[in-house]
């Protein structure tokens, strides 16, 4: 029996061995590849609005030495906006963009004294200028951290207005003008891309109008004779907020 068994133990240590040498080697532990960091590309065309507030500045004179100057009460206005944008490798955002805001019920009343020098009326008188839309066409510089996006921006702009409306002794004209309402423009702000191509933003921009005359013909509103009124330093500041979505 011991001769059968010594056979049988070493018959089964060869089988053993045999088997171990024909199985593959064990695999080497998976090596662990972080993902790709994906950032924020801020190419492409967009569209969007906006909601906010918006000032106008400026006076008005005669050669009579009649001077008064606007108010400067912020009204609501909005709109929307179109545009694109290109961005290099190195983070720096290219692009332009035309924007319209339309500013309802954007009245602003003027009281002053005319002093009755050169034809024009002595006497409480009253302005009232009414600013209706404004439309912007700007260039745009900015750079990007991925999602956040602070640019500037410049160009011209173009505001619709009704003329103003004198109110002497009681009698209420509107003077023709000779002259159309644009001028330049320029802003800056701040946009983070929240979700997808949805994104927010912040800005400011500045207007800068021509001067704009007016002239009110002798015989109305109690003018004895013809007097011309200019508009100066004309401005509107106005403060947006944003929302667009980037087609990519």
């Amino acid at each position: 029996m011991k001769p059968v068994a010594l056979a049988v133990a070493l018959s089964t240590v060869a089988g053993t061995a045999t088997l171990a040498a024909d199985l593959s080697p064990p695999a080497p532990p998976p090596i662990y590849t972080p993902a790709p960091v994906l950032y924020y590309n801020w190419t492409g065309f967009y569209v969007g609005a906006n909601l906010g507030v918006g000032s106008q500045h400026g006076s008005f004179s005669d050669p009579s030495g009649n001077t008064f100057s606007a108010t400067n009460s912020w009204k609501f206005l909005g709109g929307g906006q179109v545009g694109g944008n290109y961005e290099f490798n190195n983070g720096v955002v290219v692009g332009g963009e035309a924007m319209f805001d339309w500013a309802p019920n954007n009245s602003n009343t003027i009281n002053t004294t005319f002093n009755g020098l050169g034809g024009t009326p002595a006497g409480a008188a009253s302005v009232t200028v009414n600013n209706s839309w404004l439309t912007t066409v700007t260039g745009k510089l900015g750079y990007a951290w991925d999602r956040v996006l602070v640019y500037g921006k410049g160009g011209g702009a173009w505001v619709g207005s009704s003329n103003p409306t004198f109110v002497v002794g009681g009698t209420s004209f509107s003077p023709s003008t000779n002259n159309n309402n644009y001028g330049w423009t320029v802003g800056a702000g701040v946009e983070y891309a929240f979700y997808a191509g949805l994104s927010v933003r912040l800005e400011y921009d500045y207007i800068g109008l021509t001067n704009q005359t007016f002239t009110v013909p002798a015989g109305v509103g109690g003018f004895t004779a013809t007097d011309q009124f200019t508009g100066n330093n004309r401005s509107i500041q106005m403060l947006l907020a944003g929302i667009n979505y980037t087609f990519h």
